[in-house]
């Protein structure tokens, strides 16, 4: 007899496994995180067992009792993994045939290591999407709640990081939660298919046992049941696409923080972070630095890097299931924490920005802003737009020229540059004429800003 007879394959071998493998090819370490996963797929399996009746009643009590006894003895700490066991699947059958004798040998039937990994993955990572999903629309709520107290708050909009035109704080924001939408629309998309049960695939073939998969299905909440039983122990698509959705909104994060960054940043100082969420120096006394926004913004890459580690393990496979599948899991696990965190914090940090009003004001008064509005103006007059486009480019160069905005020119100093421009010219360049302008859905116009908010309460 092997002496790893206490291994589920033992009998083809005649030789113990070399130690250094064993704890090389072990996952316990890292899966035992999908203990309460892989009892409910086990329980629901004996369940349906039982239904087809190749458990008795008796049988299958006695299985679910034991299985919720070990989990209990898991949540309370006092449940000792071993690597000689591989596996949280196999660490749990074994406690269960030890506790309640060779009833728990039953429980493996009509199953496979294979189909049990993909139905504890799918399971684990559907608990977890909706964690997340809680957290983004917190994050959103946050968004939405600063957006309407700033719906008329004024600062310079940016493209290429130069100032183009004046818009408002309440309207930059609502970017931000309409990146978060599509990224929660995303997640529900993948949540569909995600929520399809490979169980009952066994180890590549399906079956010779009576299952009631669709029984199974039901008991754990599972919209239908895979129809491939190759492409189902083998499919991690939904890892994948997981993953893929996460790096973007990683993505989206990291380009809030690099702003959060530089608005803090003493040469912009449109806001201040709340000091909970910042550090200091160990050598320079006056510093206060963002490190959440930092470190997130590095975190985004870690993300990235697992998204293109999972394309890669997947991408040489032939079917069906393989070892290299167990390499999916540190990458995922790594990806749900650092995504989960990350969208907490931002979302307990949002509602502690304090936001300079003045500050963003004033610079929205530089680099000439209404320029633009500027050129409309010209062209409500008759102007061809081309034609308005260098006047005003006239105009700005002697604005620099003079150290002077546009908006600061006398009527005459501009009407130097066209006849066309009237006294009424200084409504629209004010920076509030401006913003107020555009008021169209979409727009950064105060009313539309507060529209958007009401609409932004209801969609999320």
């Amino acid at each position: 007899m092997s002496q790893d007879s206490d291994k589920p394959w033992a009998g083809r071998f005649n030789e113990p496994t070399d130690a250094f493998v064993e704890a090389f090819t072990a996952s316990v370490g890292f899966d035992q995180r999908m203990y309460r996963q892989d009892i409910a797929g086990s329980i629901a399996h004996a369940s349906m067992l039982a239904k087809v009746g190749v458990l008795t009643k008796d049988e299958c009590k006695l299985i679910v009792d034991g299985l919720k006894h070990i989990e209990q003895k898991i949540s309370d700490g006092n449940f000792t993994w071993s690597t000689r066991l591989e596996d949280v699947h196999m660490n749990i059958e074994s406690a269960l045939t030890e506790n309640i004798g060779n009833v728990g040998k039953k429980l493996h039937t009509g199953r496979s290591r294979n189909d049990q990994v993909a139905t504890d993955i799918r399971l684990y990572l559907r608990d977890e999407t909706q964690l997340i999903l809680g957290e983004l629309k917190r994050l959103q709520v946050a968004l939405i709640d600063l957006a309407e107290q700033h719906a008329d708050t004024i600062l310079p909009g940016f493209t290429h990081l130069q100032t183009a035109q004046p818009i408002t704080f309440g309207h930059h924001l609502l970017a931000w939660f309409e990146m978060l939408q599509r990224d929660q629309s995303r997640l529900e998309d993948g949540l569909k298919r995600m929520n399809v049960l490979p169980l009952g695939s066994a180890a590549l073939a399906g079956t010779t046992y009576p299952i009631d998969r669709e029984y199974t299905a039901g008991l754990l909440g599972f919209d239908s049941v895979t129809e491939n039983s190759l492409d189902s122990v083998s499919d991690r698509d939904f890892v994948i696409e997981f993953t893929s959705a996460a790096s973007l909104i990683m993505m989206h994060l990291s380009r809030f923080s690099e702003e959060l960054i530089i608005w803090s940043a003493a040469q912009f100082d449109f806001i201040e972070l709340g000091e909970s969420f910042c550090t200091g120096s160990s050598i320079m006394p006056q510093k206060k630095n963002p490190d959440v926004p930092e470190l997130i913004r590095g975190k985004s890459g870690r993300v990235f890097g697992h998204l293109m580690g999972l394309l890669t393990l997947m991408k040489g496979q032939p079917l069906a299931y393989n070892k290299d599948n167990q390499e999916d899991k540190e990458p995922l696990f790594d990806t749900i924490d650092n995504l989960k965190g990350s969208l907490k914090v931002f979302a307990d940090m949002v509602p502690n920005i304090q936001v300079k009003k003045e500050n963003m004001y004033q610079a929205a008064f530089k680099g000439f802003a209404t320029a633009t509005d500027l050129a409309d103006y010209l062209v409500t007059k008759g102007v061809a737009f081309r034609d308005a486009h260098e006047v005003v480019g006239s105009a700005v160069r002697f604005g620099i020229e003079q150290d002077k905005d546009l908006s600061e020119m006398s009527l005459s100093e501009l009407q130097n540059f066209s006849d066309a421009i009237e006294q009424d010219v200084f409504e629209v360049l004010t920076l509030e004429g401006s913003v107020a302008a555009r008021n169209h859905i979409g727009g950064t116009a105060p009313a539309q800003v507060k529209a958007a908010v009401k609409r932004a309460r209801k969609r999320v």
